[in-house]
């Protein structure tokens, strides 16, 4: 095995959030197949409308899943279906939660449920590249340090590996009845996401 040194160093940057997605949930059950996935299409395309009303873009409304499964009574016979549709909705409105939510309620009714809530960062790179900044410098200093300490003196960097992180702020909820739950605006304040980036990096001694 060559000799030399690996340490680890850790950058971290923070910046405000400027993206909120919500992920919203239309559900449905019937005693047969084709009711359920009708519903369920009819109100979808009502919460659509009304996310579309409240100015959000087409392109910023997709599907994240659609499933249609059999529901069992005792005896594991079937005592009806249930179809649902997801769909992640992506703003830069980071204050609109509670009006876009309150719109898809209206919609869809006790019908709707809220997944999940989350704030994000568009464009990471310039966080990143930062990270991986204070990373490197922080390697490159325990890396002196300890040469200095064992009396050795550094060569050339022999190896890197990076590693990075960035877990968006999530709130999973449940939400569904069109009621006095929704009576007013939820508000909801997104603060600081926190990238990471780590740096192995192997010095051999000179």
């Amino acid at each position: 095995m060559d000799s030399g040194i690996t340490v680890t160093g850790t950058g971290q940057t923070t910046a405000p959030a400027d993206l909120l997605r919500l992920t919203l949930n239309v559900g449905h059950d019937a005693p047969d197949v084709a009711a359920a996935v009708r519903q369920v299409a009819e109100r979808t395309d009502l919460v659509h409308a009304a996310l579309r009303a409240q100015g959000v873009a087409a392109d910023d409304i997709e599907t994240s899943s659609v499933n249609v499964f059999p529901q069992y009574a005792d005896g594991m016979s079937v005592a009806g279906y249930r179809a649902s549709h997801s769909l992640t909705v992506t703003t830069r409105d980071l204050t609109g939660f509670g009006r876009l939510l309150n719109a898809a309620v209206d919609a869809a009714g006790n019908s709707l449920g809220l997944d999940q809530l989350q704030f994000d960062i568009a464009d990471k790179q310039p966080l990143i590249e930062q990270a991986r900044e204070l990373a490197f410098r922080q390697a490159s200093q325990k890396a002196a340090q300890l040469a200095e300490l064992s009396g050795q003196s550094l060569g050339p960097i022999a190896a890197v590996a990076e590693s990075y992180s960035h877990a968006p702020f999530q709130l999973q909820a449940a939400a569904g009845k069109a009621s006095d739950a929704y009576a007013s605006e939820l508000s909801v304040t997104p603060g600081d996401q926190k990238i990471e980036v780590s740096l192995d990096v192997r010095w051999s001694w000179g």
